[in-house]
């Protein structure tokens, strides 16, 4: 008899983890699907065979890495289902997911979905009511297991088809993780994530960065937003200029470099060569800049940032600084800006 295949929802936390060894253990081949976008664990993206051999390292699951950036970013025009207490639309998050997860079953050759949601554990998207809206709205009627549950709830054709033993599976539910660890120990598996939510939306501050943009309250426009765009909005000090610029500052030397890492040929970099500072960033600024009858000022102004944040020479308030470029690299001196152009400025979050 041919071996059955499931894709398994993988968070990376314990509950995906024990989901799919549950199922891996009843004679299942299990490929664990690793979702990403900018609100969370995008940085997989640079180095995915680390990832997917550090999971088998430790887990002993087959996993791939799948970016829904695109798609995410469209639903946060208008999430069906609303958004939790802050801007993050959990329950149309895991449809999205459970949709795509459908949409690459034949990919993969597999039969059903194994979920790691637990009955009850979170009160907004893991109620019964809301794992059946799940189910429904991503078009998974029968095909969607949740092994940790199962037994508190309807069998799903993999049990029905005789694929799983129904036996075998869990009736966890409750905010309690006491019955997971223990089966984590079972599995052998001491080494797991703490539970803590992940996703950048449901952060109090940086989700209200993203929320400016879909309200229509910032120099980006819904429409045209960029992954490059939310992967800025979620590091540094935000500023925006006089005459609509975007500035992006770093707080420290590891956000210095992933802002330059992120610039593309249509930003412009700020910085301190010679003295311990920020790095800032014009966001999409270059062409608006040659075109500008006050460039100058309008750099001045970055400048002025870098040097107010960068380390202070008492007997020497400027600092050279360098610009990279519109076409060119080139030097200035620059003075730190007032304490309160910088309240002005900054965008509040």
């Amino acid at each position: 008899m041919k071996q059955i295949t499931a894709l398994a929802l993988f968070s990376g936390g314990l509950d995906s983890i024990l989901a799919a060894k549950l199922v891996a253990s009843l004679g299942v081949r299990v490929l664990a699907v690793k979702f990403v976008t900018p609100f969370f664990d995008y940085e997989l993206l640079d180095d995915p065979e680390k990832y997917k051999q550090k999971i088998m390292d430790k887990y002993g699951i087959e996993v791939v890495l799948h970016d829904l950036s695109h798609n995410y970013l469209d639903l946060l025009h208008n999430p069906s289902h609303g958004f939790g207490k802050n801007f993050n639309p959990c329950i149309d998050c895991k449809i999205l997911m459970c949709r795509r997860a459908r949409e690459m079953m034949p990919e993969y050759g597999a039969s059903f979905l194994v979920s790691g949601e637990v009955l009850g554990q979170r009160p907004m998207s893991q109620r019964r009511d809301t794992l059946r809206v799940i189910e429904r709205d991503s078009e998974n009627d029968g095909l969607l297991l949740r092994p940790l549950s199962a037994k508190l709830m309807t069998p799903t054709t993999a049990e029905t088809e005789g694929w799983i033993d129904r036996e075998k599976l869990l009736n966890f539910s409750g905010r309690g993780r006491s019955r997971q660890i223990q089966l984590a120990k079972e599995y052998g598996i001491t080494d797991f994530p703490a539970p803590a939510g992940g996703c950048m939306l449901a952060d109090p501050i940086l989700s209200t960065r993203i929320e400016k943009i879909y309200n229509g309250d910032f120099v980006i426009k819904a429409e045209e937003i960029t992954v490059t765009d939310v992967r800025f909005l979620l590091v540094g000090r935000q500023f925006l200029l006089p005459d609509g610029f975007w500035v992006i500052l770093g707080r420290n030397e590891k956000e210095n470099i992933k802002i330059e890492n992120l610039a593309e040929d249509t930003d412009v970099l700020v910085h301190m060569p010679d003295r311990p500072g920020p790095t800032a960033l014009l966001r999409n600024s270059n062409n608006r800049l040659l075109t500008s009858g006050n460039k100058d000022e309008i750099i001045a102004r970055a400048a002025g940032l870098v040097v107010r944040y960068g380390k202070t020479v008492e007997e020497d308030p400027g600092a050279a600084l360098e610009i990279q470029g519109l076409g060119t690299t080139y030097r200035i001196t620059g003075h730190p800006i007032s304490e309160q152009l910088c309240r002005d400025w900054m965008i509040q979050s």
